[in-house]
């Protein structure tokens, strides 16, 4: 396994990380657990999840597993580097209108003591808002995580699906109060989804931010499903397909050439971005996983790389030269 420091921080993770959006959802408990070991012995330490993953009035459910997964000990806990989100409606809380979306320092307080608990650990590595709120101020938010720090319950601070300005608004505001600030950054991004390149991406290499995408497969449209008799899984991959049909033939071709399978490019593309710290590897099933492994050995190099720039070119450069030289 290949190990990569999170953003500026001193915190070696995994250049792969396990999602577990899937568990209790799409996969069951003992595969969750077959998944989770498979991966802890592969050297994949980095682990994401977030409170609200079993949707609905099942939130909190991927959590409980992972916790019960911790729970069997012999060394579990310790090798693992935990991340969970804050921000989504927990449908088990009881807090009127402070239950609603968003983030506060009375609602940061008591959903970390609740994913705590869910996860049966006393400590999260990476605590991560799952989206912004511009609604709040950056010192409310700031002093209820340097608490929590104080305390011991959470190590670091990262951000999911933040606009560029926003990562650069909450660094500035950290480092007035004297803090390290975000050290990660949780982003959509994927051959078919490169808009990050503009903003997000040169915003957290400037900030010390690592980033960390997810759906790095675009629901599987980057992984072949186009080639499937049934188009996917997904409701709307047929529509999607037809959409991107002449860049997934030809991004079909490249790979069929390079002797290596579209998923695997895929992610070795983000691999091979130094902006990315790790892709998030969300996998359904102990077969996927395994699968996925082998992106750490292909390497693109080059001219490789000029070919897909070809087939799904990006949005035109780095900000702001893309649009203000």
């Amino acid at each position: 396994m290949e190990y990569a420091k999170l953003g500026r921080s001193g915190l070696n993770v995994s250049r792969l990380c396990l999602g577990t959006m899937n568990f209790g959802v799409d996969t069951d408990e003992k595969e969750s657990f077959l998944i989770m070991d498979a991966a802890s012995e592969a050297g994949i330490n980095f682990f994401d999840t977030a409170n609200i993953y079993g949707w609905g009035e099942n939130s909190g459910r991927t959590e409980e597993i992972i916790g019960r997964w911790f729970k069997q000990g012999d060394g579990r806990r310790e090798r693992t580097v935990l991340a969970t989100k804050v921000y989504g409606d927990m449908h088990d809380d009881h807090d009127g209108p402070n239950r609603e979306a968003g983030l506060s320092a009375y609602k940061i307080r008591r959903h970390l003591e609740s994913s705590l608990k869910r996860l049966q650990t006393d400590h999260i590595e990476l605590y991560q808002m799952h989206h912004v709120d511009r609604s709040v101020n950056w010192s409310e938010l700031w002093r209820a995580f340097e608490n929590a720090e104080a305390q011991g319950k959470i190590g670091y601070v990262g951000s999911s699906n933040f606009a560029g300005w926003d990562i650069a608004v909450a660094q500035g505001e950290a480092k007035a109060r004297g803090h390290i600030g975000l050290v990660s950054e949780q982003h959509k991004y994927n051959l078919l989804c490169r808009l990050p390149e503009l903003e997000v991406l040169p915003a957290s290499q400037a900030l010390g931010l690592g980033v960390i995408p997810w759906s790095p497969l675009d629901g599987g449209l980057l992984a072949g499903n186009h080639r499937r008799k049934d188009g996917g899984r997904r409701s709307g991959d047929a529509k999607r397909i037809d959409q991107h049909r002449k860049q997934l033939d030809a991004y079909a071709k490249f790979c069929d050439e390079l002797g290596e399978p579209e998923d695997l490019v895929s992610l070795a593309w983000l691999l091979a971005n130094p902006a990315v710290t790790a892709p998030i590897i969300g996998v359904r099933t102990l077969d996927q996983f395994k699968r996925s492994l082998r992106a750490l050995e292909v390497k693109l190099g080059e001219s490789e790389l000029k070919r897909i720039d070809e087939i799904f070119p990006g949005p035109g450069g780095d900000a702001p030269r893309a649009y203000a030289w």
